[in-house]
């Protein structure tokens, strides 16, 4: 059993959409260790939310109806309000539709409670057994979107990005653009690179995942043009805001010079091949392959600088730190 101070609130949310089913399981299965658990139904055809407030009685459970559907980042996020206005020291988030043992709660809140992380998320990769109940298309998708993810968020460390099952720090949450972040599938993954821009430590936590009957609201073809399209986004948006407005360093350097390098090789390479390849002398083919080279160890370099840029120290260490700078200033104004 995990032991906590006192003071430490626990808040669960689930998003609810078409896991009437699920839900009434899930929620019963949460242990009596967590303080406030939101039920979010979000405009769900199946009425979760209502069948949650009618057949539940326990006192922690708060089901919240959204207005319009906003898809489960959505409803996350309307979850992550509520709890964060009640004063959740760790906000934990799980699907409703069973395919996530809540017994693992406290493995994802302990390391946050005990200042290890700011978020802590599900790696359903680390045992390479409990892979065989995973679907050949999800298994392929993941490993993709992993490597994605890597890029657009920073977080090398890291894999599975989309898993559902996360936790984070009430103080981190409260800083956090919510309202920027995106609403539908791609929230995990979003919420990772606005971690990222943050300075948050995120850590995996093993988990095997639960496959049954259940039907997946995600349409892998449909979405993934739009998963793309979004990670190179972020990718530009990271490396803008961490390599050239905050922070101006020799891998920024590395990174402006290594690609008009490469570019430069290869326009250069290709225009003169045609004209010159028979007869090309020792200058001209290494006025092509030098830049090259060049450009490629000058991205090799930031990519490497980059990899050892995950954030390694906490940010609610940090935060800590700044409010007891603060609270000395105010003492220092009344002496």
């Amino acid at each position: 059993m995990l032991s906590r101070n006192h003071q430490s609130l626990i808040a669960v949310v689930i998003p609810c959409f078409r896991v009437s089913r699920q839900i009434l399981k899930v929620v019963n299965n949460i242990e009596a260790k967590v303080d406030y658990i939101y039920v979010i139904d979000d405009q769900c055809p199946e009425r979760s939310g209502k069948l949650v407030e009618e057949t539940i009685t326990d006192k922690r459970v708060k089901v919240l109806f959204l207005k319009t559907n906003q898809g489960v980042g959505g409803a996350t996020i309307a979850g992550i309000k509520q709890a964060i206005a009640d004063g959740a020291s760790v906000i934990v988030k799980i699907d409703g539709d069973g395919q996530m043992d809540t017994s693992l709660i406290s493995s994802f809140i302990a390391p946050i409670l005990h200042g290890d992380a700011d978020y802590t998320k599900g790696n359903r990769f680390f045992y390479p057994e409990g892979l065989e109940s995973m679907p050949t298309l999800r298994l392929i998708g993941n490993v993709g979107l992993s490597f994605f993810s890597k890029l657009s968020s920073g977080y090398w460390n890291i894999f599975d990005p989309t898993n559902g099952f996360l936790a984070i720090h009430g103080k981190v949450a409260a800083i956090l653009p919510l309202d920027k972040i995106h609403k539908r599938f791609f929230f995990e993954s979003d919420l990772l690179f606005r971690l990222n821009i943050i300075q948050a430590k995120v850590i995996d936590i093993p988990m095997r995942a639960i496959y049954e009957d259940e039907v997946s609201n995600l349409n892998p073809w449909r979405e993934l043009p739009r998963f793309l399209s979004f990670h190179l986004r972020n990718f530009s948006k990271r490396l803008f805001y961490n390599y050239i407005l905050r922070d101006f360093s020799i891998a920024s350097l590395e990174l402006i010079l290594s690609l008009p390098l490469i570019i430069f090789g290869i326009i250069y390479g290709l225009t003169h091949w045609k004209t010159t390849l028979p007869t090309a002398s020792a200058g001209t083919v290494m006025l092509s392959a030098l830049p090259i080279i060049l450009g490629f160890q000058l991205l090799l370099g930031f990519i490497s600088y980059d990899m050892q840029s995950v954030p390694k120290i906490t940010l609610q260490q940090r935060l800590s730190q700044l409010n007891l700078l603060e609270n000395y200033a105010l003492q220092g104004k009344k002496l």
